[in-house]
């Protein structure tokens, strides 16, 4: 991705408000976080305000969760930032940018789920609310959701990486779950909408369990196996089968397999974001660390049962 850096500050975003939205401009304003490719700021108690400043993809990110998420908020039994506002680009901002529902909760990275069960459950009934199918003109992956075979080049790249940064002590195990998923048969399904990017940064937790989910610029259709990987990285020992008890329709073998695939993935992602945060590198977040090496843990263990 390129980076398209941005300085933004509250006077910036206040400006931006007057021009464009001027009956929110007085509402207090403060910083709430700075993802990969958006900041987003508390706008009083029950709004935020989303802006691309990192990468140049966002742009388009942001306009499709203005186009989807309203219609598919609704049916969520999860509180999402459901988009209320769409500022165009403007000689003081040549970007587009949201006005959105304030979701309150702390990131999972920070704040990881304790209480199993009720977790489970909660993401079960998310996921399966979300998973219906798309329509035609649903949008594709960004890079995601196709074949996990097509994957093996960069899984034998960030595999290789880890362990030699020392941060893998069973890669022949961590490469047993990923071409055990390699080898499942591909869904045949329709295409079902997908969240597309459940790291633990994008779903808040609250009193140890999951309140929200955020940042649905990566939401397309495809493969459900892509976002059942998510139960292997967001919740805690003992929470993945009664994930899979509750996520309806039950889904077949092939699909597990699959997910635990895409799982490893996303673990190895984030150890080696973890690594760079603990090594104080740009981009780097080392609370993503703990949560990727328990998700290996699990995985590999699950392989033999």
């Amino acid at each position: 991705m390129t980076d398209t850096r941005t300085d933004i500050t509250a006077e910036l975003i206040r400006d931006l408000l007057r021009e464009q939205h001027p009956d929110l401009a007085d509402h207090p304003l403060e910083l709430g976080a700075r993802g990969w490719d958006n900041q987003v700021w508390r706008l009083g108690d029950d709004l935020a305000v989303r802006l691309p400043w990192a990468t140049e993809s966002a742009d388009g990110l942001l306009r499709k969760e203005h186009a989807w998420l309203p219609v598919l908020a609704p049916h969520l039994p999860l509180r999402v930032p459901v988009p209320q506002r769409l500022g165009e680009p403007s000689e003081r901002f040549p970007r587009p940018w949201l006005v959105t529902t304030w979701v309150p909760g702390e990131p999972a990275d920070r704040a990881p789920a304790t209480r199993a069960a009720e977790a489970a459950e909660t993401l079960a009934t998310f996921l399966t609310a979300l998973h219906r199918p798309a329509p035609d003109e649903a949008p594709e992956g960004r890079h995601r959701g196709g074949r996990l075979a097509d994957t093996a080049e960069h899984f034998t790249r960030e595999l290789t990486s880890a362990t030699e940064m020392g941060l893998i002590r069973h890669p022949d195990a961590v490469r047993a779950v990923w071409e055990d998923a390699a080898a499942a048969p591909e869904w045949t399904g329709p295409r079902l909408w997908l969240h597309g990017d459940l790291h633990p940064a994008n779903v808040l937790t609250a009193d140890g369990t999951i309140s929200g989910v955020i940042d649905f610029g990566d939401l397309f259709a495809g493969d459900p196996a892509f976002d059942l990987a998510a139960a292997w990285i967001l919740l805690p020992d003992g929470g993945t089968d009664r994930f899979h008890d509750v996520y309806r329709p039950t889904a077949d073998a092939a699909a597990l397999r699959r997910a635990r695939g895409w799982a490893v993935l996303r673990a190895l992602t984030g150890i080696h974001i973890g690594e760079a945060g603990v090594r104080g590198r740009p981009g780097g977040k080392p609370t993503w660390g703990p949560p990727a090496q328990a998700s290996l843990r699990r995985l590999t263990a699950s392989l033999h049962r």
